[in-house]
């Protein structure tokens, strides 16, 4: 009679088979608190949009996106369908919730819930990690074991700040996230331990491609249900329609930059790379981040021409041009890298600079911020068509459009 082999104790996932990089529901599920940390985000730069507030909500953003992209680098390895793999991620789950809610006030009286969520989810997820791996190859569990002192280098650092307060907690947590986003880029050297080598971050480029893709998803979801609420409670006047036409078109155009051409030949580059791991921390770790954040700051943008789109003050200025042009900078930097090519795509460049144009004082303040917006979102247009008839008559390869 024989025998069916005993289940796997490996809590890795099995790599090789047609769905070994599927994202799994309990992912997804995890997700949807950042769907609540985007709107936070968003909410907090609205009621405070002077240079103070937007470096505020700059360093939130960067903490919310880290937790968000190391976890995903964490699930690249491990198998979420195992339970302890997804009793993990519910607990980092409920620590999120707690980071998100606390994300208005985190300069305020809600700095020490905000950093202790924090710490537990880096530092946490990584002892967790540690344990799963514990029977693995010897170079998974150095990578982490070095991760590990960087995390708990910049943990100090993220409760000191909290236990400060002003001017001393922001150059605290600055110093934190400073830690946390040089230290892959050094490699994690960590004296006594040395460094990690690409070969160590070897991942699944079809599951880290499709969870940032899901991520950005996520970030114009979020800006379409602010939109829409917004439109909701106005009054539909002709000028409060046409700007939710605007808003709406604009997001359009957004996700067509992005999932037209983009997407899929970062999908391509990371699942044909003979370094995924480099491709990885390069193209989804950093370049993704300027994408969310340009979306974050393109939804206040949208919701200050829906409640005043006759007029913006500067600061509305530059969140209504800002978003855009930076969301616009984080794709052309990605399809730039994805493709491997000289220089980003020059539609992308001359969308840059039509934006660039729009943000001139003296036209700027001679123009309605509806104008304005309408003004942004025909050079989104430009650039999405620009790269669509580029690549349809063969004159680029994709992404060089």
């Amino acid at each position: 009679m024989t025998h069916a082999p005993p289940p796997s104790r490996s809590l890795l996932r099995q790599r090789g088979s047609a769905d070994a990089g599927r994202v799994g529901m309990v992912e997804l599920f995890f997700d949807l608190v950042f769907v609540f940390a985007v709107t936070q985000l968003s909410h907090t730069l609205l009621e405070d949009l002077s240079a103070r507030g937007a470096l505020q909500v700059g360093l939130l953003l960067l903490g919310v996106w880290w937790v968000w992209i190391y976890t995903s680098w964490v699930t690249n390895w491990l198998d979420p369908e195992r339970v302890a793999v997804r009793l993990c991620l519910l607990v980092l789950m409920l620590a999120g919730l707690v980071l998100s809610a606390s994300l208005p006030q985190a300069f305020a009286d809600k700095g020490l819930p905000f950093a202790a969520a924090y710490v537990l989810m880096q530092v946490g997820r990584t002892l967790f990690f540690l344990w799963a791996v514990r029977g693995e190859r010897l170079e998974m569990r150095r990578n982490f074991q070095r991760i590990l002192a960087w995390l708990t280098l910049a943990a100090l650092c993220w409760i000191a700040g909290a236990l400060a307060d002003g001017d001393a907690r922001l150059r605290w947590w600055v110093l934190a996230l400073a830690i946390e986003f040089v230290s892959p880029a050094l490699a994690f050297w960590v004296p006594g331990l040395g460094r990690s080598s690409v070969a160590d971050w070897d991942v699944d480029g079809v599951h880290m491609a499709e969870r940032c893709a899901l991520f950005v998803i996520i970030a114009l979801g979020e800006s379409l249900l602010v939109t829409g609420a917004t439109f909701a409670k106005a009054p539909w006047s002709a000028h409060i329609v046409a700007a939710f036409v605007v808003a709406f078109v604009g997001s359009v155009a957004m996700w067509w930059l992005y999932f037209d051409t983009g997407e899929r030949a970062g999908h391509h580059r990371i699942t044909g790379a003979a370094d995924p791991g480099r491709q990885a921390r390069v193209a989804y770790t950093y370049l993704h981040l300027p994408i969310v954040a340009g979306i974050i700051v393109s939804a206040v943008g949208d919701e200050l021409v829906l409640a005043h789109p006759d007029h913006a003050s500067n600061a509305g200025i530059a969140a209504i041009i800002g978003g855009p042009a930076l969301y616009l900078a984080g794709v052309a930097a990605f399809k730039w890298v994805s493709n491997a090519r000289p220089l980003p795509p020059l539609s992308h460049l001359v969308g840059l600079v039509l934006l660039a144009l729009l943000a001139i004082p003296a036209f700027a303040h001679a123009l309605s911020a509806l104008a304005i917006a309408a003004s942004v979102c025909a050079a989104l247009v430009i650039v999405a068509a620009w790269e669509q008839v580029s690549l349809r008559t063969g004159m680029q390869a994709p992404g060089q459009g």
